[in-house]
């Protein structure tokens, strides 16, 4: 830890931020890298209609709000952590913690999605993957090999991100060129609703449309973030909304395939049956790359997040050593260490679990969001959603009514599931604050939730305090502070 401490001090400084092109590539693989997946909304629709709707209609009363309030929130709070320091600066610490939890747990549980899809797609071709003999070694050299590139640095998964999005999209522009002349638009009007699997269709539009926030615990690490940030989430909606829909409208208009035969992978069919064979590989080799970039955007904001709250004293120090590369060594482990033992659950297990975690979590940081505008209207918002108080609180009516909606058609296993996930990160907050208390390890004391309301886009150097515990996010449980809330300091203050 130590070595890595040093280095951290020597060249982390000199270390590429993410620019725009990087990070809207990261956006699109934290929220969809891509069509791959939403083929299945076509047969829980009962028929193209609803799916089309969907992807439609989805992003307008979902995707914009959850975008513009990450964006002024991020600008906002251009740290590391993200969604933990909003939380923890409207409502508390402990509530910071437990969103850190629940938001990471959901990641981590996506992230273990992506090397068994990865083979998936690749078992088509290669039959050998069908074995689990060959199947092990390679789940375990995808997350290790992709693990280590995480290592090697951000600005090297930013760029990886670029590439394989141009690569995993160019095969659909291609079908829905071709496409054009056979398209019959009567055919997008399908629907059949004894065959609509409600629960089914509103996980794969939920999934398939969040993690807008994701990017956020990326902040500290962004070039001019104020900027940069808007920006690329205008952008990433545009992209994501895009690679949905050109596909969808090409294989639904042009293919009379019946609704049951629209699950996951079947677009490698619809290239074959529009373009011939060469589309057909295109597209798995396609599908095959899109899911490591998944795995890295995922893993990226996973680890990223750790050290942000190890950076706000909630977590162990280990936690924010970073390597030479200016990565977090340790956040990094922890997280692969995560999606190696969760990747044995079935994709419709983690898709639904991850999805009630992620509602409770995104429902915490609305609430966070209102309480900011009323609590914080002082607050420097290099971006600001450009409504009023009441407004805001009508832009996140409807996503909160999708939230609620998707939580009450979960099973009752994943309910059960999800609490005993609570009950454990409430348990956790209590035990973490002793071990800080007993010095059973090492935390960062002195960091602080601090918005410099001068000029967030350039570094600031620590800031002394006076009173430790009105700046620490994880006090003693005896601290008269344990439930103040994280204030913002003054320009004064910063200057310090």
């Amino acid at each position: 830890m130590g070595e890595e401490e040093g280095a951290s001090t020597s060249s982390i400084k000199t270390n590429p931020k993410l620019t725009l092109l990087p990070l809207i590539a990261l956006i699109f693989y934290e929220v969809s890298g891509g069509p791959f997946g939403i083929e299945d909304s076509v047969r829980a629709g009962g028929g193209p209609l609803l799916s089309l709707l969907g992807f439609m209609v989805f992003p307008l009363f979902w995707s914009i709000p959850e975008a513009l309030i990450t964006a002024e929130l991020a600008t906002s709070f251009p740290e590391n952590g993200g969604y933990v320091i909003w939380i923890s600066s409207a409502f508390g610490p402990f509530w910071g913690f437990q969103e850190g939890f629940w938001k990471w747990f959901s990641g981590v549980m996506d992230n273990a999605l992506y090397p068994v899809l990865f083979l998936d797609y690749l078992k088509h071709s290669f039959p050998i993957f069908n074995n689990m003999i060959a199947r092990i070694p390679a789940l375990l050299g995808i997350a290790v090999s992709l693990t280590y590139l995480n290592y090697r640095g951000l600005h090297i998964v930013g760029f990886s991100a670029v590439s394989l999005a141009v690569f995993s999209l160019l095969p659909f522009l291609v079908m829905g060129v071709i496409s054009i002349p056979r398209i019959k638009p009567k055919q997008w009007l399908v629907v059949d609703f004894n065959k609509v699997d409600w629960r089914g269709y509103f996980n794969s539009m939920f999934w398939n449309l969040n993690y807008w926030d994701k990017a956020s615990t990326l902040a500290g690490e962004v070039e001019n973030p104020s900027k940069t940030f808007p920006k690329a989430l205008l952008g990433a909606v545009v992209l994501v909304v895009c690679s949905y829909l050109i596909p969808l409208l090409a294989g639904t208009g042009t293919l009379n395939s019946p609704s049951s035969e629209w699950t996951d992978g079947y677009f490698s069919e619809v290239g074959m049956l529009i373009g011939g064979l060469w589309l057909k590989w295109w597209i798995q080799a396609a599908a095959a790359m899109s899911n490591l970039g998944l795995f890295e955007a995922e893993m990226s904001g996973d680890a990223f997040q750790l050290l942000g709250m190890s950076d706000m004293g909630m977590l162990p120090a280990i936690f924010s050593s970073r390597s030479k590369y200016g990565t977090p060594t340790f956040s990094i482990l922890c997280s692969a260490t995560g999606v190696i033992f969760l990747s044995w659950m079935s994709f419709q297990e983690i898709l639904e679990f991850l999805n009630f975690l992620y509602s409770i979590g995104m429902l915490l940081e609305f609430a966070a969001f209102i309480k900011l505008r009323i609590k914080k209207p002082d607050l420097h918002r290099p971006y600001r959603v450009p409504l009023e108080t009441f407004g805001v609180t009508m832009l996140c009516l409807p996503p909160a009514l999708l939230l609620v909606l998707v939580m009450c058609l979960a099973s009752a296993t994943t309910f059960i599931v999800s609490v005993i996930v609570i009950i454990i990160g409430i348990l956790m907050y209590p035990v973490l604050v002793h071990a800080k208390d007993r010095k059973w390890t090492q935390f960062d004391d002195i960091e602080q939730l601090v918005v410099p309301l001068d000029n967030l886009d350039t570094p600031r150097p620590k800031q002394e305090v006076s009173d430790e515990a009105s700046v620490s996010l994880l006090p003693d449980l005896t601290s008269p502070g344990i439930n103040q809330e994280v204030t913002e300091t003054s320009p004064d203050a910063t200057q310090k």
